[in-house]
């Protein structure tokens, strides 16, 4: 166990499916702002006085030990915790824009899946109960929500009520077991040594944190390290060698996967691997686009998901170097259950499967996983309303905020094209069973981010 001296020396990281799953989780998912952990020095040990020595001819007299009084004891000031990123405020039905519009039985279907996460909390049980017997059709699933929800306006810190909403998908992605000429870029298992502390073990203010590091031997004795960077992890050192899962054809795509959170792999012989977001190596995401943006190398309006591969293709000399600008890495762990014919989404943040166009990524630290959210915002690069009921079950490490949303489109190409241009502004209400205080509206993940 590190020393509480050691844990005040290392840095704090945040919750990214992930990345969306799919979570960007930037996932999309779906990633992953994450601090990596500082080195501890080594502790020095106090001076042991050395016991008096005796005559041989006469015994020792019996010396009573002086009196020493204790110092006082001061509390250990406690750590600052993370500001508020935002707040709940009651509202009605009547403020949701065309909530009677919406067929709400696909959102029901989704948050009933929630309900074995949700139900060990004593004021879920009774609605979720209820929920699979009002699962018949639009009006009785609305009429469900209408009699045992409140509706609560997401706002931000600022006090704003608007913010930003962006898509994530479950990418395609062609690989091979072995690694080959046309198959070269490895998608890595967690690695052994990556050390997670979860700071909520200590300081409950911080149950969003977690330390990610490594522990190296040095003369002077262990310290704790920052993980390897996506440099590092990818150099010709290979630090990773052993841990890969599967090998892809293109490192663009395996950079987006990434991003995502969860992706299938297609092999040689047409079966198909799926792989989730397992953790994260502790370093901050820095968003590849933006870094295009600022060196002059892409225009901001080109600098959607298509417009990034289209540079990559054009610049493949320059790719390396650009990419190993965000040291975030994500690594995998293979997923049950992959095929073409399988209906259910990637496992998100909450443990269960995503639905397409039902789930949504958020920040948990605001909106609590598990919860029915309206959401409110326009389709993909227009002014079309998007208003329909989802379902917060994933998070990323780019959902930061009240009103921050990543919209589950599904598997595939057509998805992906819908995820890669979203990037709406919009509005969030949380419904929360009646009379229930959202300051306890929270549901328990099953995945570390």
């Amino acid at each position: 166990m590190l020393g509480a001296a050691c844990i005040s020396l290392l840095s704090l990281s945040s919750c990214t499916t992930a990345p969306h799953s799919g979570a960007s989780h930037m996932p999309s998912t779906g990633a992953m702002p994450n601090a990596a952990a500082h080195a501890c020095a080594p502790v020095v040990a106090c001076p042991v006085p050395a016991a008096p020595v005796c005559p041989a001819v006469a015994a020792c007299p019996i010396v009573a030990a002086p009196a020493v009084t204790p110092p006082a004891v001061s509390a250990q000031p406690p750590l600052i915790a993370e500001p508020p990123r935002g707040s709940l405020v009651a509202t009605n039905f009547a403020a949701l824009p065309d909530w009677a519009s919406d067929n709400p039985t696909d959102a029901l279907s989704t948050f009933i899946q929630g309900c074995a996460v949700l139900s060990a909390q004593a004021a879920w049980v009774d609605v979720c109960a209820a929920a699979p017997l009002a699962n018949k059709n639009a009006n009785s699933a609305r009429q469900f929500f209408e009699s045992r929800f409140t509706p609560y306006r997401v706002v931000n810190a600022d006090n704003s009520e608007t913010g930003l909403v962006t898509g994530y998908y479950e990418p395609l992605l062609r690989g091979s077991r072995k690694k080959t000429a046309q198959y070269p870029y490895p998608i890595y298992a967690v690695p052994q040594d990556l050390l997670t502390i979860d700071m909520a073990d200590m300081y409950p203010e911080l149950k969003f944190k977690r330390l990610r590091g490594r522990i190296v031997s040095t003369q002077a004795g262990s310290k704790v390290m920052p993980y390897f960077d996506r440099a590092e992890i990818e150099s010709e050192r290979q630090p990773l060698r052993g841990l890969e899962i599967v090998y892809v054809d293109d490192a663009v795509e395996l950079f987006f996967l990434q991003i995502q959170g969860s992706g299938q792999v297609q092999l040689q012989d047409g079966s198909l691997v799926r792989v989730g977001y397992a953790d994260q190596n502790g370093h901050a995401f820095r968003s590849l686009g933006g870094a295009l943006i600022r060196r002059g190398e892409i225009k901001a309006e080109r600098a959607s998901m298509q417009g990034i591969k289209e540079w990559a293709r054009r610049n493949p000399k320059k790719l390396t170097e650009f990419m190993n600008l965000n040291p975030s890495y994500i690594f995998f762990k293979e997923l049950p259950n992959a095929g073409f014919g399988n209906n259910a989404g990637p496992i998100g943040t909450l443990g269960v499967p995503l639905t397409t166009e039902r789930s949504i990524a958020v920040d948990q630290r605001v909106v609590p996983l598990g919860v029915p959210v309206f959401l409110a915002t326009t389709y993909p690069s227009t002014k079309q309303n998007l208003n329909r009921l989802m379902v917060a079950q994933d998070t990323g490490g780019a959902i930061n905020g009240g009103v921050r949303a990543d919209f589950y489109w599904g598997f595939g190409d057509a998805a992906g094209a819908q995820a890669g241009k979203m990037k709406q502004q919009g509005r969030m209400w949380v419904l929360l069973p009646r009379g229930y205080d959202p300051a306890n509206a929270t549901a328990t993940p099953t995945r570390s981010q």
